[in-house]
């Protein structure tokens, strides 16, 4: 009998540290499946680059969460969260191919969290640097990461508008909870 509860707790440790080691899902396996509900459902993908330890990562899933606007996010985009720059006791956290997918976008000396903006089908629309008016994609821009200032605010108001409908009673709300980040 002891041989017994011995194997079996043997065994039940052994499934905890397998469980405990499984790699999230790969960036493009998230993508894909994105995409893929993205023309189903007429939206575009929002991918957000963020870690664990990331206060700012938060404050931005806060606030499109907030019910203040959370209905105009959830009809216009699909989320994708992609963890990089983990900690070093959390690198398995690090959905394998978002490191790569962030620096090939220039998010790598920009900080997280950072944002791309892609169609149905994985052409990208808009990301989260700021830049002026008439500057293409590829032109440097600062990241907003999480807008909070009145800049920040006003330029992811006009990365919005470029990548869906939006009423200037949403407009309005989305300006209102996010400048709510600077405190």
């Amino acid at each position: 009998m002891k041989i017994k509860i011995i194997l079996a707790s043997v065994f039940i440790l052994m499934c905890g540290v397998v469980l405990s080691q499984t790699q999230p899902d790969s960036a493009q396996v998230l993508l894909n499946k994105a995409y893929k509900q993205a023309a189903k459902e007429k939206k575009n993908v929002f991918v957000i680059f963020h870690a664990s330890w990331c206060v700012w990562c938060k404050k931005l899933d806060a606030s499109i969460n907030d019910p203040s606007c959370k209905d105009y996010f959830d009809k216009s985009f699909i989320f994708v969260h992609l963890a990089v720059l983990e900690s070093n006791d959390k690198k398995n956290l690090e959905n394998p191919g978002a490191t790569e997918m962030f620096n090939k976008y220039s998010g790598g000396n920009s900080g997280i969290p950072f944002f791309l903006i892609f169609n149905k089908k994985g052409v990208l629309l808009a990301d989260s640097k700021i830049r002026t008016a008439g500057d293409g994609l590829d032109k440097p821009g600062q990241n907003m990461g999480c807008p909070a200032a009145e800049e920040e605010v006003a330029a992811f108001i006009e990365v919005l508008k470029k990548t869906s409908k939006i009423t200037d009673s949403q407009a309005i709300a989305i300006k209102e909870r996010f400048s709510k980040n600077k405190s």
